[in-house]
């Protein structure tokens, strides 16, 4: 049985359909991308993984249990955590205190500060200057610290390299080596196909709220890719 599992999700903003019918499995220890173009639904999927999007139906079951209705606190207290897209930081604190931020779930577990600082020796540098005044990747990098001091078992991230140049996204990227060699279960939003099909065991490819292609990276070509993110062609 998956750690997280999606059964037919559908989520609407009102009269509109956001979502159609999205199925998906999330193994322990496993990473997992979802790509698909601006407004295909990505994010919208993880705001109702979380509990955000009340306005859902079909089902969510973490580890064994159904968290459909749950609200999001409860289902953060219960080891799912977000990396929303822009970051999200407190710009009126420092690193440390945004990182600490994180301890509010009263989770036990192995991501403490140190083991942060370990993972991006950066921010012990940075730890006492205010996040507003990081750059971007340094900003991403506290948002990421922030999520695994939670010590979740599923890490969800949405769009983590928007707005970062190469060399960021790809010293950020590194450190999901260590992640997944931790245990945790991820969920990468991803609009960099290239990205998301090096960081992932698996991947989804969302077209206006439904799932168009899914399978390993590995045996899937470019060309059912960007048929499947564009809807230029029937992908399987």
């Amino acid at each position: 049985m998956p750690l997280l599992s999606i059964e037919k999700l559908e989520v609407f903003y009102g009269d509109f359909q956001a979502l159609a019918g999205v199925s998906l499995g999330l193994e322990s220890g496993q990473t997992i991308s979802i790509i698909g173009a601006n407004g295909a639904g990505k994010s919208t999927l993880l705001r109702a993984i979380v509990g955000l999007n009340t306005q859902k139906r079909g089902a969510v079951h973490y580890d064994g249990r159904d968290i459909t209705r749950w609200r999001a606190d409860l289902i953060a207290r219960t080891g799912i955590t977000m990396v929303p897209e822009g970051r999200r930081l407190f710009p009126s604190l420092s690193v440390e205190d945004n990182l600490l931020m994180g301890t509010a779930s009263g989770r036990p577990g192995p991501w403490t500060l140190e083991a942060v600082y370990d993972l991006f020796p950066r921010l012990r540098e940075l730890r006492q200057m205010l996040s507003a005044r990081l750059s971007g990747g340094q900003q991403q990098m506290v948002a990421i610290g922030r999520a695994l001091m939670t010590n979740p078992r599923v890490l969800l991230c949405d769009e983590i390299s928007l707005g970062l140049a190469p060399k960021v996204i790809a010293d950020i990227y590194q450190c999901f080596e260590a992640i997944r060699h931790s245990g945790l279960s991820v969920i990468l939003i991803e609009q960099n196909v290239v990205q998301a099909c090096a960081a992932a065991q698996y991947i989804y490819c969302l077209l206006e709220g439904r799932i168009s292609l899914q399978g390993d990276p590995k045996t899937l070509s470019m060309d059912e890719i960007s048929a499947a993110y564009f809807g230029t062609g029937a992908a399987a």
